[in-house]
């Protein structure tokens, strides 16, 4: 696993966020759901590599989305590690996305590159434009890379972190199939279109942003949908633009609500966003955007999705960035927490909280559904089972 994963020990040591950590992971060890399996990380980014050359995936390719998607759950977003494992064993296998090439460079200059990622796996495309990104910007002080031609490439935080063992701010943005209502209207247009900022603190602490455009993730919806459940205000709307609490309404012909949800609630600032992301993702590239992107879930055809690197060099303008980093996170984790809350936390905390979660108890933790499903996929595939501890 990259080593910027990690945690700083002297920043856990400072900050108030960390001093409630030993009774979180014993309240955590106490209260583990028995439905959940032990898998550790090691072990679930082997059996990705396996099943992923069992269908054609070059070694280098199976081990780039090993460790994004182990990254994300290491970090506690479970929608885009295993749960994605066969969307991208279906992608390979069919050749909906090939493992038969490299991506290239189509046009470069000094802080810049043009790439073609050749439908590749998105997160062999993603490293690939963020080290080029990285390498600009130690030499011109700003890199920015953008892509055609790539698929999905998993959290987005992924790659704007690779920045951080460089010392350098790190952005990054993709498109994605068109999920987002846009404020005002009742056809989706737009996708969740994430974005991403990492920055260097002192001493190993980081501020790392990774967020949608979209209130909510279509997971999301579709999990209070099998559970029967409403959905919370501002998260999707029906076949007629309308908000709406229930989940058959926003899957069955609605979409989901910018960030922000109505218009009323500045739902139309989320709605910007989303265009931003694609104005940098798929028009600065040339790749499919908006509406024209293949619809979510839908088999065949060259997803072609558009996405943006970009490395900054702190350095190339007024020096002493990484303290005045430091001390922003540190007032806002020292605020004095609102009535009935407990700490105040930046960007990139809960993540670290999670992670601390996950080396404490020495894996991270699935649903038994879960694993049960990826063990069938394995006897499919006549890979290795995953081994489980618990």
């Amino acid at each position: 696993m990259a080593s910027f994963l990690g945690k700083c020990p002297s920043q856990l040591a400072r900050s108030q966020l960390y001093r409630c950590h030993a009774n979180r992971i014993r309240w955590f060890a106490s209260n583990a759901d028995s439905q959940e399996i032990l898998v550790e990380r090691k072990e679930a980014e082997g059996f990705i590599q396996r099943c992923m050359e069992s269908v054609g995936t070059k070694p280098a390719h199976a081990t780039s989305l090993a460790e994004v998607l182990i990254a994300a759950d290491y970090r506690g977003h479970f929608s885009h590690g295993l749960n994605r494992l066969d969307m991208y064993v279906n992608d390979i296998d069919s050749g909906t996305t090939v493992s038969n090439t490299e991506p290239t460079i189509e046009k470069e200059l000094g802080a810049t590159a043009y790439v073609n990622g050749n439908n590749l796996l998105g997160p062999v495309v993603g490293n690939f434009c963020m080290n080029i990104a990285i390498e600009k910007a130690e030499k011109a002080g700003v890199g920015w890379v953008v892509a055609k031609g790539s698929n999905h490439y998993g959290i987005a935080g992924w790659y704007s972190m690779q920045a951080l063992q460089h010392n350098l701010m790190g952005m990054s943005f993709t498109n994605t199939s068109p999920l987002q209502v846009p404020t005002r209207a009742r056809d989706c247009v737009l996708g969740t279109n994430p974005l991403t900022l990492a920055a260097p603190g002192a001493q190993g602490d980081s501020f790392v942003l990774d967020m949608a455009t979209s209130t909510a993730a279509i997971g999301k919806v579709e999990l209070h949908d099998r559970k029967g459940i409403d959905i919370p205000n501002g998260w999707g709307s029906d076949v007629k633009g309308l908000q709406t609490n229930n989940p058959k309404a926003v899957l069955d012909g609605g979409g989901l609500m910018p960030l922000g949800g109505a218009e009323e609630s500045s739902g139309y600032k989320g709605y910007g966003l989303a265009m931003l992301v694609e104005i940098f993702c798929g028009l600065l590239g040339d790749a499919k955007y908006g509406p024209n992107i293949r619809k979510w879930r839908a088999t065949g055809g060259y997803a072609n999705l558009g996405q943006c690197f970009i490395a900054i060099n702190p350095d190339a303008f007024a020096p002493g960035f990484n303290n005045r980093m430091q001390n922003m996170m540190d007032v806002c984790r020292n605020l004095t927490p609102a009535e009935g809350e407990s700490e105040v936390l930046v960007a990139g905390d809960p993540e670290r909280i999670h992670m601390t979660k996950v080396d404490t108890e020495g894996g991270i933790r699935y649903h038994k559904n879960l694993v049960e499903f990826l063990q069938s996929l394995a006897e499919k595939l006549q890979v290795a089972p995953m081994k489980t501890k618990l």
